[in-house]
């Protein structure tokens, strides 16, 4: 599985890197902790344990990238939660916004609106794995990944939380 915060914290560097490779410095010390902004959307969910939320966030000339990141475990299944904005969401948001439906006998991908919000989900039948990706801008995502969850399971869990409320909070 892909370590998506490790990718997202990779690309934030090269973006924020200069011609010499020397990164930029964070404009401010509110910048530093936006990515708090989401942690309270980061719920609690019965039967989960959950990990402390996690966040970074940078800001540059030009652009701004936060992540606010939560775990969660229950026996061998995982979920990891995710709040994204900036050029990392921005790149990531293509798949949700054509709809769309493919199933073969090893997985599922699908994009259409739910709620009024773009979603994409896909799903990999052997492992039980997969993502909701829900588009809350033009740079601006919420997504679940998950191990050792039912597909229907896991779009019920990614709507516990307040997909209307983090895109309010949002960068516009």
């Amino acid at each position: 599985m892909i370590d998506r915060r490790g990718a997202i914290r990779r690309i934030a560097f090269a973006l924020a890197a200069g011609p010499l490779g020397a990164a930029a410095p964070l404009a401010s010390a509110r910048a530093q902790q936006s990515f708090q902004q989401y942690v309270p959307f980061l719920i609690d969910l019965s039967g989960w344990t959950g990990n402390q939320p996690d966040g970074m966030a940078m800001a540059m000339p030009g652009a701004s990238i936060v992540t606010a990141s939560r775990e969660y475990r229950r026996g061998d299944a995982r979920i990891t939660v995710q709040v994204v904005t900036g050029p990392a969401a921005q790149g990531a948001l293509g798949v949700t916004r054509s709809e769309m439906k493919l199933e073969t006998a090893d997985m599922h991908v699908s994009a259409s609106s739910i709620d009024g919000l773009q979603v994409a989900r896909t799903f990999t039948v052997k492992d039980k794995a997969g993502a909701v990706i829900v588009a809350l801008g033009p740079a601006a995502m919420f997504t679940l990944t998950f191990n050792g969850v039912a597909e229907d399971e896991a779009l019920t869990l990614a709507r516990q939380f307040d997909w209307k409320g983090i895109q309010a909070a949002a960068p516009k």
